[in-house]
């Protein structure tokens, strides 16, 4: 159950200059005897009016850490993080060597802090570890049982052979995420893969996974997921086995400018 969010004001470090009132996208902020008031607490708690605030005079209740402050935007250079992103791949072939839980909790943090629609931060994550080969070995079965069936939507599916390693490809671990809204759990996702690639790790989206943990009861009792949870992406990552020495060929896109 997700804690119980108050948004207060400080009276005493309010200065009425009307910043929070006139970024809040909801309307809800009015100035009152130069002071500012919450006219209700049954908004998305965007935190915009107390990021906004010069004096600190917001806050925002029941969260178990206090707001990163900082003085000057944080940026990154444009180029090289288009070059990162260029020069992504889809890894396949993992080393042989752990990922540390330091590592684990950034990938994580950048998945949390990802933008949810209407600021519902429903997304909830499974991280596949110790008990990886479990939960494969299940999805394997499965995945074998049903490709026939496959096969006559999907031709390619026909030449695909199901190893006991078809999903995770032999990588440390595996991150599904979780949450009813598809778009708010594939931007998260995408967030996590390129923090994942900027801690020197690949990552590989499990489809086949994906479409196994949220069709089989089996695996879905076996991950203690609900009835009614839903899985996005998984996101298979370890230390990539393999070097690539040039980018992705895309097609030209397709843009209109109106």
């Amino acid at each position: 159950m997700k804690k119980q969010h108050i948004i207060e004001v400080n009276k005493d470090l309010c200065i009425g200059c009307s910043l929070c009132k006139n970024d809040c996208p909801v309307n809800n902020i009015t100035i009152k005897d130069k002071k500012s008031v919450i006219k209700n607490q049954d908004c998305i708690k965007c935190g915009h009016c107390a990021a906004i605030c010069p004096t600190g005079a917001i806050t925002l209740t029941g969260f178990d850490e206090e707001p990163i402050e900082y003085s000057k935007q944080p940026t990154l250079n444009p180029d090289e993080l288009l070059m990162a992103i260029k020069s992504r791949r889809t890894i396949r072939k993992f080393k042989n060597k752990k990922v540390s839980e330091e590592i684990i909790k950034q990938i994580i943090e950048a998945g949390r802090f990802t933008p949810s629609a209407k600021n519902t931060q429903d997304v909830s994550y499974i991280v596949l570890d110790n008990n990886k080969d479990k939960y494969e070995k299940t999805a394997v079965t499965f995945f074998r049982k049903i490709k026939p069936i496959v096969s006559l939507f999907m031709k390619s599916a026909k030449e695909i052979e199901i190893d006991d390693d078809f999903f995770f490809k032999k990588a440390p671990i595996a991150i599904m995420v979780v949450t009813k809204d598809k778009i708010s759990g594939s931007l998260a996702a995408s967030n996590m893969a390129l923090m994942a690639e900027s801690c020197g790790l690949g990552v590989l989206y499990s489809g086949f996974f994906t479409v196994v943990a949220n069709r089989s009861s089996k695996l879905k009792k076996e991950l203690n997921l609900k009835h009614n949870d839903n899985v996005v992406t998984t996101l298979v990552i370890g230390y990539p086995d393999v070097k690539y020495r040039r980018s992705a060929q895309k097609e030209t896109a397709n843009v209109r400018y109106l």
